[in-house]
């Protein structure tokens, strides 16, 4: 049976910190709109305070999040114990994109460990959390981390990253703008 909460619990911070896999699910307003769910791992997710979160987000070939964030707001975070009691929390809110360069960048940043291919930081502002049991969640054994992403950077290079960015990270795949694209115009 759900559970709902105002905020952010030191147990709900817990049991996210434990987490080496979470999601991420955004969605345009328009009912045609492809929904988004993007797999997120790494030391990556930080909870800032009980109503406050955000992600470090890497160069990829979409940018549906910050398209659909800067829309709307809507985003919504998953956690799933897949060691350990079942469980699964989300995080309900309205995010935003932190481009490099922008007002918030040197507030957020220091947060995180930085990459050569760090996109972006996505911050949401949290007003409901819910728990469910997680019963139907499968058990899997966390082996490590994929080294390919950050070849690929390596390999491309600065420039090469910026201009992938430039290819591929200005609009959704319904043609919606991201920060990036705004940016881009001023």
């Amino acid at each position: 049976m759900a559970k709902f909460y105002e905020s952010i619990s030191p147990a709900h911070q817990e049991f996210i910190q434990k987490q080496h896999l979470f999601f991420v699910g955004t969605a345009p307003l328009d009912a045609q709109g492809r929904v988004n769910i993007s797999p997120k791992g790494l030391d990556t997710f930080r909870v800032l305070s009980e109503n406050k979160v955000a992600y470090l987000d890497f160069i990829g070939s979409g940018n549906e999040t910050s398209a659909h964030t800067l829309e709307n707001g809507r985003i919504t975070l998953m956690f799933c114990a897949f060691q350990g009691p079942p469980n699964i929390l989300r995080l309900f809110g309205k995010g935003h994109t932190v481009l490099p360069g922008s007002e918030d960048w040197e507030q957020y940043a220091p947060q995180f460990q930085l990459y050569p291919n760090t996109r972006q930081i996505i911050v949401a502002d949290i007003d409901l959390v819910s728990t469910s049991c997680g019963y139907g969640v499968p058990l899997y054994e966390y082996t490590g981390e994929r080294q390919i992403m950050f070849d690929w950077a390596a390999k491309k290079g600065e420039a090469g990253l910026s201009a992938y960015i430039q290819e591929k990270n200005l609009k959704s795949l319904d043609g919606l703008p991201t920060d990036y694209a705004l940016k881009n115009l001023e």
